[in-house]
């Protein structure tokens, strides 16, 4: 049986993702937006259409407009996904308590 590189399972391309989302950083906190808890869930389904579901700060972030694009065309340069929509909700609101240790450090809260 031969390997195909083209065929990518969706938890492998589900993990791509996330080192992807890794790269983004909130510009106001020195901390990438997936340890600062502001990725609620990403969806991929069969056909490789991604939806991520992600929440901001504050619904005044200055960032609201630009950051969803900047992570839709990020997500959107791995080869295989074929879509990518990210979807912004404040339910559940955003608190440090969703932050990772990782970002809690970095950040000086611990």
């Amino acid at each position: 049986m031969s390997e195909e590189t083209t065929t990518i399972d969706t938890q492998e391309l589900g993990e791509q993702i996330v080192r992807v989302l890794k790269t983004i950083y909130d510009p106001e906190i020195p901390v990438d937006i997936y340890e600062l808890g502001l990725i609620y869930d990403v969806f991929v389904n069969e056909d490789n259409e991604v939806k991520i579901l992600m929440t901001l700060t504050s619904p005044n972030c200055p960032v609201a407009e630009s950051l969803p694009v900047e992570i839709e065309e990020k997500v959107k340069s791995i080869d295989a996904v074929k879509s990518a929509i990210v979807e912004i909700t404040f339910d559940p609101p955003w608190t440090q308590d969703l932050m990772s240790e990782e970002a809690k450090l970095e950040i000086g809260l611990l």
